[in-house]
């Protein structure tokens, strides 16, 4: 059993004129201490298995599990805010926050004092190679690989081993999206995070330890990378 598991998720949705079968019944786990890469064109169903990953909404049938319990007996909010954080590719910074102040909003949140919460998302810059002086920086003042990282910075003062990342490195240069990749890859191989990253960037995927290919909303492979 994965840190994160999927068994037989189905998920069904309707529009105006017809109703989707999004995923028809994707098992897969998502261990610890690895980097797991969801790929598949667009309408593959990659996004909206990410989304029930993070608790945004529930299967239509089947379960996500973390830690062998299903999310459908959770309070989805709590599970949202407790068991993972999602990183997204246009940052999803609030503008009118500091980067300091982008990091400390979840753990305020949960009810840490503002000074020790400070010190802590100074500490978690620190560590995703940002210096100092960005802490006081609004996002419109950083550049896109520096938002990122903050955004990494501030799903890790969430407390959780799960990390979710959709299309990490879309809005980077190549630079900067293998340098997002090594941070994730080292947070996994090094800290034991169970990290997850769906992306259409085929040599990313390549990199991570074990990938699950979509097609149509059904699993079109699933395998350690490299294999």
């Amino acid at each position: 059993m994965g840190m994160l598991e999927l068994r037989n998720v189905c998920y069904t949705y309707r529009t105006q004129y017809q109703q989707v079968e999004a995923l028809k019944g994707i098992s897969h786990a998502f261990d610890p201490g690895l980097v797991h890469a969801i790929v598949g064109k667009s309408g593959s169903g990659k996004t909206t298995l990410l989304s029930l990953m993070a608790g945004l909404d529930l299967p239509t049938s089947g379960e996500v599990l973390c830690g062998g319990v299903s999310t459908a007996q959770m309070k989805l909010e709590q599970y949202r805010r407790e068991q993972v954080a999602v990183i997204y590719q246009n940052f999803r910074l609030f503008p009118l926050l500091t980067a300091a102040e982008n990091v400390m909003y979840p753990m305020e949140l949960r009810g840490m004092r503002p000074r020790e919460a400070r010190d802590r998302a100074a500490r978690l810059i620190s560590r995703v190679g940002l210096p100092d002086t960005v802490l006081d920086r609004y996002p419109a003042m950083l550049s896109g690989g520096e938002q990122q990282r903050v955004a990494i910075a501030r799903a890790l003062g969430m407390d959780t081993k799960i990390l979710l990342a959709d299309e990490p490195t879309g809005n980077l240069d190549t630079a900067n999206g293998e340098n997002i990749f090594a941070i994730l890859r080292a947070l996994a191989h090094e800290e034991g995070y169970c990290v997850v990253i769906v992306t259409h960037n085929m040599e990313l995927a390549a990199q991570a330890d074990r990938v699950l290919e979509l097609r149509d909303g059904l699993a079109a492979a699933s395998e350690e990378a490299g294999a």
